[in-house]
């Protein structure tokens, strides 16, 4: 066993557990769009970890897709939406809406937002998705939490 191995994250584990207001906007359940969370770096698999990092696939549909509602975290997080399209990888084959403190933002190419603390963001959807993609939460704190609900590890 090496000196670093326990700084690895190596078979992510499925985190729909810690994400709570994930899913939310469709009473409680995750949207059939949506594929499972999985934990690519956590308090909870790397005590030394200062962050919470869960991935997901935003699988194709023609429905717009409400999937979480708005809420506030006490830290800073960062959402990464990214195409797979390796041809064009601006082109994120959907266009997602996100609301920052009341102000909406809508998109349709790779990117990402930079969330400060105490600011009330979402709800976060889909008006549509032609084509698979995925999508990244780094919270800048071990746990996920927010105003809607406290965190499970600590």
């Amino acid at each position: 066993m090496g000196k670093y191995d326990h700084l690895f994250v190596e078979n992510m584990l499925e985190c729909a557990d810690d994400l709570v207001n994930e899913g939310a906007a469709a009473g409680g359940e995750r949207p059939a769009n949506i594929g499972n969370p999985f934990g690519l770096m956590r308090g909870i698999d790397v005590d030394l970890s200062k962050v919470h990092m869960a991935y997901s696939w935003i699988n194709p549909t023609s429905e717009q897709v409400h999937w979480v509602n708005d809420h506030e975290h006490s830290y800073d997080e960062v959402l990464m939406w990214m195409g797979n399209d390796p041809d064009n990888i601006h082109d994120l084959g959907a266009e997602l809406y996100l609301d920052i403190e009341g102000e909406r933002h809508t998109v349709t190419t790779t990117g990402a937002v930079f969330i400060p603390a105490g600011i009330r963001h979402c709800p976060l959807g889909f008006n549509w998705v032609k084509r698979s993609f995925s999508f990244i939460a780094l919270s800048l704190n071990p746990d996920y939490a927010s105003d809607e609900n406290v965190p499970k590890h600590s």
